[in-house]
């Protein structure tokens, strides 16, 4: 069986995930395919992923992909989180890893607006609130979500979240709805109304956001050939990785993941733990030594989140990068492994917070990349729901 060195995978991810000077991707879609998708659950996660694997890319160049080009959609799916999807890889997504969320998230929606009294037949109350807001969305609309709870009767209405819970919630189910029908594939999140570092999505229907060059919205493939696409593109991207990684990453059962390993043709190697890695069946050749290299990663940037088993990049570092959710914040790599993250002072500077001693040319190498990204920022703050351990303490007096 071949053997693939932990120092091995560190030098595939330099090359393949676009991090490495020399390595880096030439426009927004290139490094998202690199990536497979990209996290979207904090908005400046996007671009500050893609500054991190595009030489000189501007704002600007994110949003004609996102926005105007629309070669970048965003797209919930796999564990229920919303990710930034190359066009062309929606369809395997839509057949499978959003089907799957899709399902389960419609099942406890009917049984919340039951129990909430807002309807006896909870399926059938959501299928006039979705009829209702389509109806609506129709003919190009581009609306908020408060403007369509505001001009869609349908979606008014209240849910009683964990009532009695310390962290229970009154919460409007206009935005349920409208994550249903995004799953769904029937609207999706469209132009954003604020600021890049915000979340403000206009919503509308996904054959009008996809529909501008004639093709209109593609048929989603059968469930099995669904999985073995994204399965496909993430052993490229993320191989080798073994077979709980992708039962993570996909939030999905064993069995979808050994059905589409199979399906793709995956070959066995072995791990430095002991474990048993994947790869696609022409990746068996040795990935060519990197150079040492420095690289500044936002919260849940998709390299670090790729993985379930992480120690060969991540170290003892774990419970100070990640929350009890397993929500990673920031991170500052060198030459393939996590030393630390990042933050950014009153005055926007990005500030380094190292969780080891890495020498002289590695500091050296991060603080151009500091010094880089606080030149990119340009006075604006990225503020995130996800700070960590290590984040919290650099940020203390």
């Amino acid at each position: 069986m071949r053997q693939v060195s932990d120092s091995e995978r560190r030098h595939r991810l330099a090359r393949r995930h676009a991090l490495a000077p020399g390595h880096r991707a030439a426009d927004p879609e290139s490094a998202t395919r690199a990536m497979t998708v990209l996290h979207a659950t904090e908005a400046p996660s996007v671009y500050l992923s893609l500054w991190a694997r595009v030489e000189g890319v501007t704002v600007a160049d994110v949003d004609r992909a996102l926005y105007d080009d629309r070669t970048l959609v965003k797209q919930l799916a796999m564990r229920r989180t919303l990710f930034v999807f190359p066009r062309d890889l929606l369809p395997a997504a839509w057949g499978s890893a959003s089907a799957r969320v899709a399902t389960a998230l419609r099942t406890r929606l009917a049984k919340e607006v039951a129990a909430a009294g807002i309807a006896t037949d909870g399926d059938a109350w959501i299928d006039a609130a979705e009829r209702a807001t389509l109806a609506r969305l129709a003919g190009g609309a581009e609306l908020s979500a408060q403007q369509l709870r505001d001009e869609v009767p349908e979606l008014a209405g209240r849910l009683e979240m964990s009532p009695g819970k310390s962290y229970g919630a009154n919460v409007p189910i206009a935005p349920r709805v409208l994550t249903q029908l995004g799953v769904e594939a029937r609207i999706v999140r469209g132009r954003n109304a604020g600021h890049w570092r915000t979340a403000r999505p206009q919503w509308t229907a996904m054959e009008t956001w996809l529909g501008q060059d004639g093709d209109g919205v593609p048929e989603p493939l059968k469930e099995r050939e669904g999985y073995a696409e994204l399965v496909r593109r993430w052993l490229a991207t993320f191989g080798p990785g073994t077979e709980a990684d992708l039962v993570w990453w996909f939030g999905s059962t064993k069995s979808a993941v050994r059905a589409a390993l199979a399906d793709v043709g995956a070959v066995e190697v072995g791990l430095d733990d002991g474990a048993t890695g994947w790869v696609l069946p022409d990746d068996l050749d040795e990935a060519p030594v990197v150079a040492p290299w420095a690289a500044l990663l936002p919260v849940l940037d998709p390299t670090v989140m790729g993985w379930k088993e992480r120690d060969f990049y991540l170290g003892p570092h774990g419970p100070l990068l990640f929350d009890t959710n397993g929500n990673v914040g920031t991170t500052a790599w060198w030459d393939g492994r996590i030393v630390g993250c990042w933050v950014q002072d009153p005055d926007g500077v990005v500030v380094l917070h190292l969780l080891e001693d890495v020498g002289a040319e590695a500091r050296a190498a991060l603080d151009a990349e500091a010094g880089r990204l606080t030149s990119w920022l340009d006075g604006h703050r990225v503020s995130t729901v996800y700070p960590s351990i290590a984040m919290k303490t650099a940020l203390q007096p």
